[in-house]
């Protein structure tokens, strides 16, 4: 995903914005594709990050291939907290 900062200067592009803050717009280029503009919360932003986090990915599939579970109670007695 890439930012683009939008000037001050560009007066018709800074309306765009605000007009995301009440509903998603369409963007319609000259050939025809669409595209669209939608305000980002920060659990979406937060998601975004962390899935370009190589090394949490990383982690996150090695975990993932984990097979063995150890049951609570085995642990409890392992520890020695069993009651």
């Amino acid at each position: 995903m890439k930012t683009v900062f939008i000037s001050k200067r560009a007066k018709s592009i800074n309306d765009l914005p605000k007009q995301a803050a009440s509903q998603n717009v369409i963007l319609r280029a000259e050939d025809g594709k669409e595209f669209i503009l939608a305000e980002v919360d920060d659990f979406d932003r937060e998601i975004e990050l962390a899935r370009q986090n190589k090394n949490l990915m990383k982690y996150l599939d090695e975990r993932g291939k984990e097979k063995a579970t150890i049951p609570l109670e085995d642990l409890e007695k392992e520890l020695g907290l069993a009651v």
